[in-house]
Parts: C-alpha cells; structure tokens; sequence
C-alpha cells in the first residue's frame, strides 16, 4: 500500500515538473549568467552590438530590457515574464533578447528618458520602434508588473510590423 502511494505521488511530482516551466523545442538549456533571472532558457545577446548584429542575421527584432537589480519595479516585471510561458516562448522563437542593467551609448535606446525598467524594440534594419510603446505617458517605454497583455500584443505587434515592412 506504501509502495504504491509513493509510486503515485512521484508520477504526480514529475508530471507536474514537466508542465511547469517554458522548454525550448531543442531541449533544456544550461543557464545563462546574462539571462539575469529574465528566461534561463533563452539565448541573450551579451552587448547591444551583438544584439544588433544577431537582429540583422537572423531577420528577428531585437528586444532590448533595461532594468536595475535593486529596482523593485524591475523585479516584479522580471518575474512576470520569466514566470510567463507564452513570453518566454516568443522571445525564444521569435526575437533576439539583451538584458541590460547599465545604459548604452545610443541614445535612440532612450528617446524619453532614461528611466527602469524600460523595453525597447529595434528591427532588423537597426530601426528602434518608437510607435510600440507601453501604457504610460510619461514613461513610454515601461511596463508594470501589470502589463503583461499589452506586453504580448507589442511583442506580437513588433514579428506584424516586421513581417510586413521588411
């Protein structure tokens, strides 16, 4: 009776590990010390250069986050995404990722500020989309913890916009 309740209960522990996380369709990945906490499963670019040339080669957009480890607004969006299945699994699929916690030289990476956590889209062309924005007006570019649908709906609107402008 023992052996066949504890039988029971390790098929529920592994099935229910092996529903819990995003897996990309080529198998688990060893995690990335750029991931940051942001997907450990997900390949990021190491410098915006890189992210950049990642975005060109391989007709995906670049989706840039700019975040502090301190930042409590940071944290909460953070966990909101490494948390989200359907997130976790477009950028795998469909973007080039940089997270970033220092800022860059570009200044088309801040057209309203420099302020964290900010999301950034740029397209292949090395275009930074300045029409995807997020909810907010004085800070155009940031998303709450909250946010997560419109998230989706930019993420998807920035794979659209490619699609049909390249």
């Amino acid at each position: 009776m023992n052996k066949a309740l504890l039988s029971v209960l390790l098929v529920l522990v592994a099935l229910s590990s092996a529903f819990g996380k995003y897996i990309p369709k080529t198998g688990r990945r060893i995690p990335q010390t750029m991931a940051r906490g942001w997907g450990d499963q997900q390949i990021w670019a190491q410098t915006y250069e890189e992210g950049l040339y990642w975005s060109r080669s391989r007709n995906k957009p670049l989706m840039v986050i700019f975040h502090l480890d301190e930042c409590p607004h940071s944290q909460a969006l953070k966990k909101v995404m490494s948390d989200s299945n359907e997130i976790q699994k477009t950028l795998d699929e469909e973007f080039i990722v940089l997270n970033l916690v220092y800022e860059t030289t570009d200044k088309h990476l801040s057209p309203d500020g420099q302020y964290v956590p900010r999301i950034i889209f740029v397209d292949p062309s090395m275009t930074v989309r300045a029409d995807i924005v997020g909810p907010y007006s004085n800070r155009m570019y940031t998303y709450e913890q909250s946010d997560a649908t419109l998230l989706i709906k930019n993420m998807a609107k920035a794979k659209k916009l490619l699609k049909s402008e390249l």
